[in-house]
């Protein structure tokens, strides 16, 4: 379960790496809170920011009760493949939002798993 709970932690340092760009955005491009948008490269870096929160909702317990399940080895690599995703997705919307879609649909195809994952162990199987 330590790789589970190291991707866990990867996830949620993700998500605080994109919160600080968030700020690091309000500052260089002058948008005061409680604003949310104001110039084209903050929006971008607050979308990756709302997005990445929105999808953190249905990784990490997808994550952790699929690992109840099946090898928690496995269930950690396809989190890491969650955690490629979003870095592509933050790369890709950061230049080009319109670029999105390949980090996007990356990171859901893992969630996705995950979540497949978690309600056929639920059905089918004891925990490990």
């Amino acid at each position: 379960m330590n790789f589970v709970h190291i991707v866990a932690m990867l996830a949620i340092a993700q998500f605080m790496f994109f919160a600080i760009q968030v700020g690091n955005g309000r500052g260089k491009y002058g948008v005061k809170a409680p604003a949310t948008s104001g110039h084209e490269q903050f929006d971008r870096l607050y979308r990756v920011q709302s997005n990445t929160l929105e999808q953190l909702v249905c990784f990490l317990p997808a994550l952790f009760v699929a690992a109840i399940y099946w090898p928690p080895v496995y269930m950690a690599a396809i989190g890491v493949v969650y955690l490629v995703g979003r870095t592509l997705y933050w790369l890709a919307y950061v230049k080009d939002p319109s670029s999105r879609g390949m980090g996007f649909m990356v990171s859901f195809v893992a969630i996705v798993l995950l979540m497949l994952a978690a309600v056929v162990g639920a059905l089918f199987r004891s925990p490990i």
